[in-house]
């Protein structure tokens, strides 16, 4: 990975410059990652991009050639140019497990170090954190609709090339089955799937072709697309050409729910009936769940999800919640807060603790200031970890780790959660007393 320095707006090496003049740069900060509120109609958001985030964080580097443009372009003066040259970040970032849920005021991500270090990540991490936390979060919302059929992302071609392969990488942490993206298989070992097109189709002197040489190329258990011309006449060329052992046929278009149960029955009586029904077509998790009583086996995803399904951001910012009282490395740690309307922040380092009920369902989400109290950790579970220690990455959990980490913390929320209907957060975030 090239150097990640410059993906980062101009204010961030401006307020460093500033800082570097008047001291500032040194005193000891903690800044916090969170979402003042969930995306309207949102029960829950799912924690996403971390791991990208560490990769990028180890690359974060002012190279002699990103220091000398800053100078050159009058962006930073030569003091902060030369600053920058040695820039290492040697704090500590802790933040909620990838894949958890999370609630409005959780503390995502924890980082802390001094001012100068720390501010220079903002853009970083907001870009990463707001974009993947989104998709998981639509992600998550389908998998729950979809009912334990596997769902496959294949959204590749609705969004910029970079933010495909991390968008798969989103969608499979929260449940997904596969990707049709390679290059998130090369990267991150997210499983691919993929067939053919219409294109395929048409390209042959008649779709009996096409479906031979398909079958002929990927064997069997293959999935034919049929819906080119008349899907009954495709249906039954794909029988006749694969026989009762071909894998699984798919819808791309009109009526679905009708289409699928006509499919299914046409399979069957053709003597087909392991035949499975896959079908795609600007699907979102309203239509998967409308889709629950037709007989389908997998449903494959594209624009809704690597959109977030109407919300492309999960709205998290990242705002500074104590310094150091003077630039002493050893000098008190102090709260601060925004008060401004509509805007105000909670000052002070946050622990985060999620109140579990005798049953195993989450009742509260229980946030405050410093350490987790004895009183408070009772009934639940800590939610923050370390993923960074003296600049140094010393946690990066596995894609499957991820993955079991979402399924576990879905599966407690109350079973409101998973409604797709407008309502509250599925647990309330609770602020302890503050200091």
């Amino acid at each position: 990975m090239n150097s990640t320095a410059l993906l980062t707006d101009h204010y961030e090496l401006t307020m460093l410059q500033g800082a570097l003049h008047s001291g500032a740069a040194h005193r000891r900060s903690v800044f916090e990652v969170f979402a003042r509120r969930l995306p309207d109609g949102r029960r829950y958001g799912v924690a996403a991009g971390v791991g990208r985030l560490l990769d990028a964080l180890e690359h974060f580097r002012f190279d002699t050639a990103v220091c000398d443009f800053l100078h050159e372009s009058g962006i930073v003066d030569e003091t902060t140019r030369d600053w920058l040259s040695g820039y290492r970040f040697s704090g500590e970032v802790h933040g909620y497990a990838e894949g958890e849920c999370y609630f409005p005021g959780s503390p995502l991500l924890i980082v802390e170090s001094t001012f100068a270090e720390a501010v220079l990540l903002e853009t970083l991490v907001l870009s990463v954190l707001n974009h993947d936390s989104a998709i998981a979060s639509a992600a998550s919302r389908m998998t729950s609709a979809a009912m334990g059929r596997p769902c496959l992302e294949m959204g590749s071609r609705r969004t910029h090339e970079e933010a495909a392969v991390a968008a798969a990488r989103a969608a499979y942490l929260a449940g997904f089955a596969a990707s049709s993206n390679l290059e998130a298989r090369r990267r991150y070992g997210v499983p691919t799937t993929g067939t053919s097109a219409h294109a395929f189709v048409l390209v042959h002197d008649s779709e009996r072709d096409a479906f031979r040489v398909q079958v002929e190329s990927l064997g069997q258990g293959t999935t034919l697309l049929v819906d080119t011309y008349d899907v009954a006449e495709a249906v039954k060329a794909a029988v006749d050409v694969a026989g009762p052992g071909l894998g699984a046929v798919r819808l791309d278009s009109g009526d679905l729910l009708w289409m699928a149960h006509r499919v299914r029955k046409q399979l069957d009586e053709l003597g087909a009936p392991e035949t499975k029904i896959v079908v795609t077509s600007d699907l979102d998790e309203y239509q998967l769940a409308a889709l629950a009583a037709a007989p389908v086996d997998s449903y494959g995803v594209g624009t809704s999800l690597v959109t977030g399904s109407g919300a492309p951001t999960a709205g998290l910012v990242y705002k500074l919640v104590a310094r150091g009282s003077s630039a002493q490395a050893d000098a008190p740690m102090e709260p601060v807060a925004k008060r401004s309307s509509e805007k105000a922040t909670r000052g002070g380092r946050k622990y985060a603790f999620r109140r579990i009920g005798s049953d195993g369902v989450a009742q509260e989400e229980i946030i405050g200031t410093g350490t987790t109290p004895d009183a408070v950790r009772v009934d639940g579970r800590d939610l923050l970890m370390q993923y960074v220690a003296k600049g140094e990455v010393i946690a990066r959990p596995s894609l499957e780790e991820i993955r079991e980490r979402h399924e576990a913390s879905r599966a407690e929320l109350p079973p409101w959660s998973t409604q797709l209907s407008r309502g509250e957060p599925a647990i309330p975030t609770v602020y302890a007393s503050w200091e």
